[in-house]
């Protein structure tokens, strides 16, 4: 178990705000496990046998990845995973060429524990010692939605390789199996920690200076950029994260689709009058990379994609309405990508390099 003396100094971060409420309920029960349906024991909370089995089934698993032994990964899997095994391995088959010959490093692992009888909607996990700023160098929260009791191990590793420095995840079960309890694998999440060349740091360093400039959007932008390259995993926060989020979100566009509510972007007629005005719902505007070149994705919503055509319009249309409202965004994106998404979720994309919008 953590130290209650250590618990007492956490704080939590929810949606951006620091709460301080949990620290009270420790004192009067004097630990967290008593409390909480969900407890998070770190590295240096575990005994040297609980480590070292973790980062032993980790780097096993690892050796699968990158040897693509997707159907010894499938024996080893969870029943849920193992019976709809199809996302795991294409995501082996799609990294395996990288990562195979890497060899991989374990950071400390993160042992989850799940109370109760029936899954919990939404589990959170505050892992490691907090202060009154929030989080620390060496703490994490995991958020999870739909996590079924029991115990989970959460094991990270770093994998260079000649296409760049690549997280390996794994989240790991334990269950009994031949009548011993074994780290089986429950999720499998595989990462490149570059960006069109780059990692964290240097899109954090770069939406700092669009911001000196007061190219707020593109700094927003680069900033989600930066953030996403920070965390290996999507449901995992730490300190670096919370301080990326906490830089963005005093820039976040007023006028950029965000939780859920779409922007209006205009966009004239041929004749430029106002009843050629055509207005489209953005629902996404973000980075993304390809290859070495960072392109910039805008999905908006369509009332039909089948006819190509006129979902091509639509796409130049919108691409030509966004670059002309917002010219800072030629100095941070070589392309930009439309995708038109009609009501049941089918999309039509096309592509536009920077040059060719006028």
């Amino acid at each position: 178990m953590p130290n209650p003396e250590c618990l007492l100094k956490r704080c939590f971060r929810k949606n951006g705000r620091l709460l301080f409420s949990c620290a009270a309920l420790v004192v009067l029960a004097g630990s967290a496990s008593s409390i909480l349906a969900e407890n998070c024991l770190t590295a240096a909370d575990l005994d040297e046998a609980a480590r070292t089995a973790l980062t032993t089934a980790g780097l096993r698993y690892f050796d699968l990845v990158a040897k693509g032994d997707t159907a010894t990964l499938r024996e080893s899997a969870i029943a849920s995973i193992a019976g709809d095994f199809s996302g795991v391995e294409a995501t082996v088959k799609q990294n395996q060429p990288a990562l195979a010959g890497s060899k991989a490093a374990a950071r400390p692992p993160f042992l989850l524990e799940g109370e109760g009888a029936a899954p919990v909607p939404r589990a959170e996990f505050f892992c490691g010692v907090f202060s009154g700023n929030g989080q620390t160098r060496d703490s994490a929260v995991f958020s999870l939605n739909n996590l079924a009791p029991g115990k989970y191990g959460v094991v990270i590793l770093d994998a260079p390789s000649s296409k760049g420095a690549y997280t390996v995840s794994l989240i790991l079960q334990q269950q009994l199996s031949d009548g011993k309890l074994a780290w089986k694998l429950g999720g499998l999440y595989i990462k490149a920690m570059q960006s069109a060349g780059h990692d964290s740091e240097w899109f954090a360093a770069h939406a700092r200076g669009f911001q000196s400039k007061g190219q707020t959007h593109n700094a927003w932008l680069y900033y989600l950029e930066a953030r996403s390259l920070a965390s290996p995993l999507p449901f995992m926060s730490t300190a670096v994260t919370d301080k990326l989020y906490d830089d963005s979100q005093k820039l976040q566009p007023a006028d950029f689709p965000a939780d859920g509510k779409t922007a209006d972007l205009s966009s004239a007629g041929a004749s430029g009058a106002a009843a050629g005005t055509v207005v489209y719902k953005l629902t996404a505007v973000f980075p993304e990379s390809v290859g070495d070149d960072l392109d910039l994705i805008v999905k908006y919503q369509a009332a039909d994609v089948s006819n190509t055509a006129q979902a091509y319009q639509g796409n130049v249309a919108v691409m030509k309405a966004l670059v002309a409202k917002y010219p800072e965004l030629r100095d941070a994106f070589t392309a930009v990508v439309a995708r038109a998404v009609d009501p049941g979720g089918r999309d039509y994309g096309t592509l536009l390099v920077m040059k060719e919008i006028k």
